[in-house]
């Protein structure tokens, strides 16, 4: 168990008064921004699991199956796909901050894409192979959520284009 666990352990049981095994799958690190995108520092919290059923009752039909299913919304059809307000794209399913619309580009793809995420720490790369190619797929790292993917062919800085489905981002106005 490392520093963070064991800290983290130690912490559920002052407050629950409980001692349980804490594994690594269960903590994660993020960095939480306020709603003027202005970072709050990083944090640890659990990782947050549902099941099907509650995930079904807190998301529309298409938002659970691209998020909890990695499925794939038509382009130009996303709630807000071509949004070019200010603000910050969090997570539908737990409100986690994943990308800042100041990064945000047009590709003409149709799906809104972003050439970095606001942190990190709040989004998992994983080697996807299903289509008959290998890409690299994108989520949420404190509820897992499915977002889209990740290509090497977007604008400088960094040359990347996050490529999301506007149904697992939930758009919130820059305060």
């Amino acid at each position: 168990m490392n520093r963070r666990a064991l800290f983290a352990t130690a912490g559920v049981t002052a407050l629950t008064g409980w001692i349980y095994p804490v594994s690594a799958d269960d903590l994660v690190e993020i960095e939480e921004f306020s709603a003027s995108g202005a970072s709050l520092g990083h944090r640890g919290l659990g990782k947050i699991r549902k099941s099907d059923a509650e995930w079904r009752a807190a998301l529309s039909p298409l938002a659970f199956d691209v998020t909890r299913h990695e499925g794939t919304e038509r382009a130009f059809t996303g709630p807000g796909w071509n949004n070019h307000s200010d603000g910050l794209y969090r997570c539908v399913c737990c409100e986690t901050a994943l990308f800042d619309a100041r990064t945000k580009f047009e590709s003409g793809t149709g799906w809104p894409s972003f050439y970095r995420p606001i942190s990190r720490l709040n989004v998992r790369e994983t080697r996807d192979t299903s289509l008959f190619e290998v890409r690299t797929a994108v989520s949420c790292a404190r509820c897992d959520a499915h977002l889209g993917h990740v290509f090497g062919d977007g604008p400088r800085p960094t040359g990347l284009r996050y490529c999301m489905n506007a149904v697992a981002l939930h758009f919130v106005p820059r305060a």
